[in-house]
C-alpha cells in the first residue's frame, strides 16, 4: 500500500472521524477538499470546513472544486497541499471527474506523502474496482430506489486502486449492504466493505481498523459461490487480501 487512506461511511455527527486522518497530514495542514459542484460547491465546500474544523488537530481546509462534467488535473491541485480529501455527492460524478487520473493520482498521493480521505462518495471511488450506485440487479431490487445515484442497475466502474476492496457506504442508514453483497456475488469485485455513517475504516501497512460510531461490514466470496459477511465494530481490525 502506498498512502495511508481513511474511507468514512458518510454523516455529520462525529467530527472526530477525521482526526486519524488529520494527524497524518504534515505541515500546516493544508487539506485540499475535491467537490464536484453540482452548484452548490461553495456551500458544501464550508460544511466540510466547519466539520474539519471541529476535529483535530487544526488544519486549513483548501477548496478544489470541479464543476459537473469536469475532469481533475491532480499535478497542480495538490501543489502546497498536505492531505486530500475527497467529499461526497453523486458518486457516478465523482468517478467520472477522476477517470483521466485514475492511473495518476495514487501515485502522486505516495510520492508526496500525502493521506488521502474519502467522504462517502470519496470512500466509493478509493477501490479499484468502484461501486458506484445501482440499485437493481438484472432488474430485480437489491436495495432502495432512492439510494441508486441516479443509475438503474448496480453498475462498478474502475476507480483509484487506493485499496483491494471495493466500498459502499451509509451501510445501516441507506441499506446499501445487500448491494455490495450482490457486487461480490457476482463476481464484480474480488470482495467489499460496507461502511456506516459516522464510522471510519483506516486503512494502512496491510490492515484496516474500524473507529467511530457504526460498524463496517466485509462481504468476502464463497467458495460455493455465495458470500459470508462479517461485521466489526469499532476498535477491531482485519488484514487486507
Amino acid at each position: 500500500m502506498g498512502s495511508p487512506v481513511f474511507l468514512i461511511g458518510g454523516g455529520w455527527d462525529r467530527a472526530e472521524v477525521y482526526e486519524p486522518f488529520l494527524r497524518r497530514a504534515r505541515g500546516a495542514r493544508r487539506i485540499g477538499c475535491l467537490i464536484v459542484d453540482e452548484g452548490d460547491g461553495a456551500a458544501q465546500f464550508a460544511r466540510y470546513a466547519e466539520a474539519l474544523g471541529k476535529a483535530g488537530p487544526a488544519c486549513v481546509p483548501v477548496p478544489l472544486l470541479i464543476p459537473l462534467g469536469g475532469r481533475f488535473a491532480p499535478e497542480s491541485a495538490l501543489d502546497g497541499i498536505d492531505g486530500l480529501l475527497v467529499c461526497g455527492g453523486l458518486t457516478p460524478a465523482y468517478q467520472e471527474a477522476l477517470a483521466e487520473c485514475l492511473e495518476r493520482l495514487p501515485g502522486l498521493l505516495a510520492e508526496r506523502g500525502l493521506p488521502y480521505a474519502g467522504f462517502s462518495a470519496g470512500a466509493a471511488v478509493a477501490a479499484r474496482r468502484a461501486v458506484v450506485g445501482g440499485w437493481l440487479v438484472d432488474g430485480a431490487p437489491v436495495c432502495p430506489e432512492e439510494t441508486g445515484e441516479d443509475l438503474a442497475e448496480v453498475e462498478v466502474r474502475a476507480g483509484l486502486g487506493l485499496v483491494p476492496f471495493a466500498v459502499d457506504v451509509h451501510a445501516a442508514q441507506w441499506g446499501t449492504l445487500a448491494r455490495l453483497v450482490a457486487a461480490v456475488g457476482r463476481r464484480q469485485a474480488p470482495y467489499g466493505v460496507a461502511v456506516d455513517e459516522n464510522t471510519l475504516l483506516g486503512v494502512h501497512d496491510g490492515e484496516a481498523r474500524v473507529s467511530g460510531a457504526g460498524r463496517v461490514h466485509v462481504v468476502r466470496p464463497a467458495p460455493d459461490g455465495s458470500v459470508t459477511v462479517r461485521p466489526y465494530s469499532p476498535g477491531e481490525s482485519f488484514a487486507l487480501q
